[in-house]
C-alpha cells in the first residue's frame, strides 16, 4: 500500500526501536524488474525507502497481518514473498544478496505478526502456570539448606519431670502426710498461695524459661543459617 497517513509516516523515521533494517531487491507491480530498496521493521509494519537516510517519509509499508512467509524462485536472487491470502491480495517478492540474509529476514517477519506474538503470550502463559503447579521441592534452590519445620512444645506437657519436683517440694513442706491424715478424716483441705506457688508454680516456671531459652536459641542459629 502507498503511504499517505501521516502518523505513518512520523513513526517510521521517528527514534522508536528498530526490530531490524537493510537492503532488499523489491520486484516491482508493474514493472517485473528488482529495485534496491531499504526496508525498515518495526513491531509488525514494514516500511522501505528510496536509500536509506536520504527521504524524509517511506515510500511505502508492508502491514504484517494475515500474511504468510514463503520461499520464492528465482536464478539470480535469493527470494522470498510475503503472501495474503484471499482474493485480489498482492504478494511482495523480496530478494536477498545472500542465503543468510534470506533466513534473518524470513524468520523477522514471520515473527512480526499479532498472531504469532498471541501464540507466544499463550505459551509463556502456559509455561508459567507449569512452574507455579510444580512441587516446591522444585523451586528450592540447589545446595541451598533447607531448615527444618519449626516444631512448639508446651512445656506444661513434662508431667514426669513436674510431678517428681513437686512430690519433692511436697514432701519437704510435710504436706503429704498432712494431707492423707486430712483425707481419712475427712477434714477439708486448706492451702495458701504462697503454698501452691511453692509447690507448682516455680517448677512450672523453671521449665518454662529453660524451655525459651532453648527456642530462641535454635531461633538465632535458624537465623543465621538464612543469612
Amino acid at each position: 500500500m502507498r503511504i499517505n497517513d501521516k502518523n505513518l509516516s512520523a513513526f517510521a523515521v521517528s527514534a522508536t526501536p528498530v526490530d531490524k533494517e537493510g537492503y532488499l531487491f523489491k520486484k516491482g507491480e508493474v514493472n517485473k524488474n528488482f529495485q534496491k530498496r531499504y526496508f525498515l521493521l518495526k513491531g509488525n509494519l514494514l516500511f522501505y525507502f528510496e536509500k536509506k537516510g536520504s527521504d524524509k517519509e517511506p515510500i511505502g509499508v508492508v502491514i504484517l497481518e494475515g500474511c504468510t512467509i514463503e520461499l520464492a524462485e528465482d536464478d539470480e536472487l535469493y527470494c522470498f514473498k510475503i503472501v495474503f491470502h484471499g482474493t485480489n491480495n498482492r504478494s511482495y517478492v523480496l530478494g536477498a544478496d545472500s542465503q543468510e540474509a534470506m533466513e534473518q529476514w524470513m524468520k523477522a517477519l514471520a515473527c512480526a505478526g499479532y498472531d504469532y506474538m498471541k501464540l507466544m503470550v499463550a505459551e509463556l502463559q502456559r509455561q508459567l502456570a507449569d512452574i507455579e503447579d510444580a512441587p516446591s521441592s522444585l523451586t528450592q534452590a540447589v545446595g541451598s539448606p533447607v531448615p527444618p519445620p519449626r516444631q512448639r512444645h508446651n512445656p506444661f506437657n513434662k508431667i514426669d519431670s513436674t510431678n517428681h519436683q513437686r512430690s519433692q517440694s511436697m514432701r519437704s513442706t510435710g504436706r503429704i502426710d498432712e494431707t492423707q491424715r486430712n483425707a481419712e478424716s475427712g477434714a477439708k483441705l486448706t492451702t495458701t498461695f504462697w503454698e501452691l506457688h511453692n509447690a507448682y508454680g516455680r517448677p512450672i516456671l523453671t521449665d518454662y524459661n529453660a524451655w525459651k531459652h532453648v527456642q530462641r536459641k535454635r531461633d538465632q542459629e535458624h537465623n543465621l543459617i538464612s543469612f
